[in-house]
């Protein structure tokens, strides 16, 4: 007998659900009451659908999966609150997320694929490459789980964690329109992130998807020479592409760009690199987010003093750029991106524990 290759139905959006549901012989109103269930209540199994009848519960199990990650280890700061969480996939791989409380309210970080293969030497994501893309079921629920783990609405959502979001493109959109979907927890598009390192072509289409997120580039360095020795991407797509392709997302979007710029000590934080950095944006309609990098133990980057940070935040400042200093969370944890997953990865016998 042939086995029918399940759904992963959280990564169903509310309109095919229905058109799955209306070929399976039911009622409309089934369809609002499953995605509740799965995109509001967040239930982990079919059997918490309690107003389905059992058949239909059962008739679901046959044709969709429903797997929540697993949740391995949640870490808290001591110093901020901040909470680092590690996830296990149904296939054995992990990824992990961070939970930030702030005045506007909760923002959760997420993780786009497992592992990365962008090559960025600062961070810890791309030690050992990219393993696969996250489902959008995947994204969905490191969210979900989160939010029914710390008891907070999540108000704010990052895609800055582990992976390329632009890389894992057409998962990211419905990833995108199903969290902001009024059927389901209903964040607005305009308090969602994307992050990427600087996919030009995927940029402009992403300006075209008609979404209201916040793009932010990566951008780290002023001059192609040395964005090249931080971000083995610059290699394929120099400055000037890249800085058109965040022009054009701005004027087809209206929505400003965000720039981030991590310090790292003796590389990119002197008076030149902040000069060079207000010849690029002085004309752009942008924000300027620094962000002092979190060392790892992989690398010898040493983070910018407080000093130099404020020095080159002024100096930008004087110009008339809009300009803030990442606050740092989660420093006495695996705070930077990938460090949770690197650790656990590198644990012997690390399926057991």
């Amino acid at each position: 007998m042939k086995t029918i290759e399940k759904k992963e139905i959280k990564s169903i959006s509310f309109n095919q659900l229905k058109k799955e549901l209306e070929e399976m012989g039911e009622k409309e109103f089934r369809s609002k009451q499953i995605y509740e269930w799965i995109h509001v209540k967040l239930i982990d199994s079919f059997d918490e659908m309690t107003n389905l009848s059992k058949d239909l519960r059962e008739r679901l199990k046959e044709r969709y999966e429903l797997s929540p990650l697993k949740m391995l280890e949640v870490q808290t700061s001591k110093v901020d609150g901040t909470q680092k969480f590690l996830f296990g996939c149904s296939d054995g791989h992990v990824v992990e997320s961070v939970l930030m409380g702030y005045h506007h309210g909760n923002s959760v970080c997420i993780s786009s694929q497992v592992g990365c293969r962008m090559g960025c030497t600062f961070c810890a994501s791309t030690i050992g490459g990219l393993t696969r893309n996250l489902s959008p079921g995947e994204m969905l629920s490191q969210v979900y789980q989160i939010q029914k783990y710390s008891g907070k609405r999540v108000s704010n959502l990052v895609l800055m964690g582990t992976g390329e979001p632009l890389d894992n493109y057409d998962h990211v959109i419905q990833f995108v329109q199903m969290l902001s979907d009024q059927h389901g927890l209903h964040i607005s598009q305009r308090n969602m992130t994307v992050s990427t390192c600087g996919l030009a072509p995927k940029i402009r289409e992403l300006a075209k998807e008609g979404l209201q997120i916040t793009l932010a580039l990566s951008l780290h360095a002023t001059t192609d020479e040395k964005r090249r020795k931080l971000m083995p991407i610059a290699k394929r797509y120099d400055l000037k592409e890249i800085l058109e392709a965040c022009d054009f997302y701005f004027e087809t979007t209206g929505r400003r760009m965000t720039f981030e710029y991590g310090l790292v000590a003796g590389v990119n934080d002197r008076s030149e690199d902040a000069e060079e950095l207000i010849r690029l944006v002085k004309h752009k309609n942008c924000h300027i987010n620094l962000i002092p990098i979190n060392p790892i133990k992989e690398r010898d980057y040493v983070q910018s003093t407080k000093s130099d940070v404020e020095k080159f935040k002024n100096k930008l400042e004087k110009c008339g750029i809009n300009v803030t200093i990442r606050r740092e969370m989660g420093r006495d944890i695996d705070g930077a991106c990938g460090q949770l997953r690197k650790r656990y990865m590198d644990l012997p016998l690390k399926g057991e524990q």
